[in-house]
């Protein structure tokens, strides 16, 4: 009873992998939801960036973005993500894209990927002819024979964090050896950002970074690679002429800027995740773990819980792999908040 992102073939030729967000899908597995739809089954901000505050210029939809806007976004994101040298930052259109051409960069034969996560990383190594390993430790990713680990940190579902010392270990014992360390750190903004990898980047290293998802802006598809200067060149090449649009430009340059806005957002999600806790525990369900924007909790009636508050519009995550997990995302407004508390308490 998943739901399966609605993805044509032609488009990728890796597997279907299945993601929250799929609300049509929701509304046909139950037609009589009551509505409307509180969709908890992404990790993304429910209250995003005031992009009403502000002045997008009408030229960001009519004319062609120009290099010095991307330069001038990626300056911004640098200095959000404390990366040194905005030379290393390559922006593109969603993490997505990214996932899609790491393969063709680092035509690795053996990938190594730390524990169960976020599946399309798998799935872009395995489509691309690589043979792919799931492993439980972290000294595990630089077993003889791996050429590239990859670490989502923290990682989603379980929220896991792996301490940014461990792994710069793990990227010099790949590097000495001419393996590289891919960390996707699409969590980070709201997490521990002194724990990214950005600041202090390790030889070899490629960090991810969303932008989507702590804004609460998804739709407008907006992500970063961090790396060398070397290999940003190369990624940027690969993506070609234009690779964000005008108005994800304009936009993101502003609110990655505006560090007051992010610093107070932390601390108003880690209350809702708090909130949410106590939601969740007081109708039985047993932590698992999470970040401040989705919380992972487990029952032996995951199953039953799903098909609950379905029925009642509210639509949280499954996994086919964990079918005793699922992971709920932060409510958005109080009347939200209320809807939830009826359909766990009922």
């Amino acid at each position: 009873m998943n739901i399966k992102a609605d993805r044509p073939r032609s488009v990728w030729s890796g597997p279907a992998v299945a993601h929250g967000g799929n609300l049509s899908a929701a509304r046909r597995l139950f037609p009589d939801a009551a509505g409307p739809w509180i969709d908890l089954s992404t990790g993304i901000n429910p209250l995003a960036y005031p992009m009403e505050t502000l002045n997008v210029p009408a030229s960001a939809w009519t004319r062609l973005p120009e290099p010095a806007e991307i330069e001038r976004l990626e300056a911004s994101a640098a200095a959000a993500y404390g990366a040194p040298d905005p030379r290393g930052l390559v922006a593109a259109s969603g993490t997505q894209p990214l996932l899609q051409l790491l393969p063709q960069l680092l035509p690795a034969r053996r990938v190594a990927i730390l524990g169960f996560g976020y599946q399309e990383h798998p799935a872009s190594w395995r489509a691309a002819g690589a043979e792919v390993r799931i492993v439980d430790k972290v000294d595990e990713l630089t077993a003889p024979g791996t050429e590239v680990a990859l670490v989502v940190n923290p990682n989603n579902p379980d929220g896991r964090l792996i301490d940014a010392t461990v792994l710069r270990e793990v990227a010099e014992s790949l590097a000495a050896r001419g393996g590289r360390l891919v960390v996707d750190e699409a969590f980070m903004d709201v997490v521990l950002p002194s724990q990214s990898l950005a600041p202090q980047l390790p030889p070899g290293t490629i960090v991810l970074r969303s932008f989507g998802k702590a804004y609460g802006l998804a739709g407008l598809r907006l992500s970063f690679a961090i790396s060398d200067p070397a290999t940003a060149g190369q990624i940027r090449a690969r993506l070609g002429a234009w690779p964000v649009s005008g108005p994800a430009l304009a936009i993101g340059t502003a609110a990655l800027a505006d560090r007051h806005w992010m610093e107070a957002e932390i601390a108003r999600l880690e209350a809702a995740a708090a909130r949410l806790d106590r939601l969740l525990e007081r109708a039985g369900l047993d932590a698992v773990g999470g970040t401040s924007l989705f919380r992972l909790v487990r029952s032996s009636d995951a199953a039953g819980w799903f098909e609950r508050l379905g029925r009642a519009g509210i639509l949280v995550r499954r996994f086919d792999e964990r079918p005793e997990w699922l992971r709920f995302g932060l409510p958005g407004p109080e009347a939200d908040w209320r809807r939830l508390e009826t359909a766990l308490r009922d």
